[in-house]
């Protein structure tokens, strides 16, 4: 903190309300711009002589507003500054770390205010300071240009086949030889994949300097809806741990499933059409507590299959599961219905019938265990013919929670939904399909 900060923290409110009526509008206006004056200490560069300040925290945190902040400062104090400015891609970059309610642009004062220049992908300060932005997606744009910092956006997302994430790390390191004093800011909500456990290593040599903290830290300025449909939508699930509480949830050991893995298969939206889509249930053996698993995936033109919503309900009887099933299959098209019948037997198609009449119900058969009929797919993960369409944060949870040597050691007492995830993928992925032949009389 500044000395007048040190000096205004031990007056009353009064002092300073005051003090801000006593200021002209030039004043006032460049009062607004002080960050010091309305950071949260943890919003702020800690002391000491780092390498890398790594802000790793949950959504709302402030992270945005914090790395906008540095980088402005850096700007403002050091005309020779040239900042590389990274992000999963360049739509990101400019839409949230230079054009954003929290970037740079919106933080800076109106007189002191940087030029975006979109056909250069710079920003230029008035005083000559510059700043580059980059795409993660492309590592080898940051093979040659030269920094004196940088401040990288959400690394925990940055793409990781082929390795990008951690090459376009290397290759930003390597360009930062300008100035004496070169600093990189990272800010984060925590995954776990190999940059982020690399970057949290870096602080046991002393190179790097680790700040946490939770949604909860900056409820104040979240709107009380946001933060009651994250607690409903969330709360219990490992996923809340990481993306609100700003906890890295590391994988279990052993299991089929690893969150480095889901990752490198989570794309935004499908990039085909769908050639099938099924629906799969996983029908719960009692109403007290255990979950119907209902999962929709499809089989796009690609061969690639993606697992497209996640529509369990829980503590649901007969009609109102099977009902949720009818819906799903209406809203997604589905033309297949895949539901387990060890349990019920030709009771489940009965009550999925009862909820719409032709829905095209094929049931399956469990010979094996859950855990057996769950390693085939986990290898189509691994080889990239699976992917996520978006966050399903507890089917997800349970996905990590299988473990090879045949036990269950994720959230609940069975994974009902990464059961229904099993049957969708092995129906569209490892169903024997039938070839048509023309026999010669």
């Amino acid at each position: 903190m500044t000395p007048l900060l040190d000096w205004l923290a031990t007056k009353p409110n009064h002092v300073s309300e005051m003090i801000a009526k006593s200021l002209d509008k030039a004043e006032r206006n460049e009062f607004e711009y002080h960050w010091g004056m309305s950071a949260r200490p943890e919003q702020l560069p800690p002391d000491g002589n780092w390498r890398v300040w790594l802000i790793m925290a949950g959504r709302g945190f402030g992270k945005t507003r914090a790395g906008a902040e540095w980088v402005r400062a850096i700007a403002e104090a050091n005309c020779d500054a040239r900042i590389a400015l990274i992000s999963s891609s360049l739509a990101e970059a400019r839409a949230v770390m230079v054009e954003g309610e929290s970037g740079i642009i919106a933080c800076s004062s109106p007189e002191r205010a940087p030029v975006f220049e979109a056909s250069l992908r710079r920003l230029r300060w008035p005083n000559g300071a510059q700043a580059q932005i980059f795409s993660a997606a492309e590592p080898e744009s940051l093979r040659g240009p030269q920094h004196s910092h940088a401040w990288c956006d959400e690394v925990g997302k940055w793409p990781v086949t082929a390795d990008r994430a951690t090459r376009c790390w290397d290759n930003l390191v390597m360009g930062l030889r300008l100035g004496s004093e070169v600093k990189v800011a990272v800010t984060t909500t925590p995954r776990a994949v190999p940059l982020v456990q690399r970057l949290l290593n870096m602080k046991d040599n002393g190179s790097a300097e680790v700040t946490k903290g939770s949604t909860y830290d900056n409820a104040g300025n979240l709107p009380p809806r946001f933060m009651e449909a994250i607690e409903s939508e969330y709360a219990g699930s490992q996923l809340a741990r990481q993306e609100i509480g700003g906890e890295l949830v590391t994988d279990i050991e052993g299991a089929l499933w690893s969150r480095s893995l889901i990752e490198g298969c989570r794309e935004n939206a499908p990039p085909c059409e769908h050639r099938r889509v099924v629906i799969a249930v996983d029908p719960p053996a009692s109403a007290n507590g255990d979950e119907c698993g209902i999962v929709v995936a499809a089989l796009g033109s690609d061969g690639k299959a993606r697992v497209l919503a996640d529509c369990t309900v829980s503590k649901a009887l007969p009609d109102a599961w099977a009902c949720a099933v009818a819906v799903a299959a209406n809203e997604w098209k589905a033309d297949r219905v895949i539901a387990e019948a060890n349990q019920g037997g030709a009771m489940v198609e009965s009550v999925l019938r009862a909820a719409e009449s032709n829905l095209p119900v094929k049931l399956v058969h469990a010979s094996r265990g859950k855990i057996a009929r769950a390693e085939p797919v986990a290898a189509l993960y691994s080889a990239g013919r699976a992917a996520h369409c978006g966050h399903f944060a507890r089917l997800e949870d349970q996905m990590c929670g299988l473990m090879l040597g045949g036990e269950y050691a994720g959230p609940g007492r069975s994974p009902d939904r990464a059961d229904a995830l099993v049957w969708a993928m092995s129906e569209l992925m490892l169903s024997p399909v039938a070839c048509p032949r023309v026999q010669t009389l």
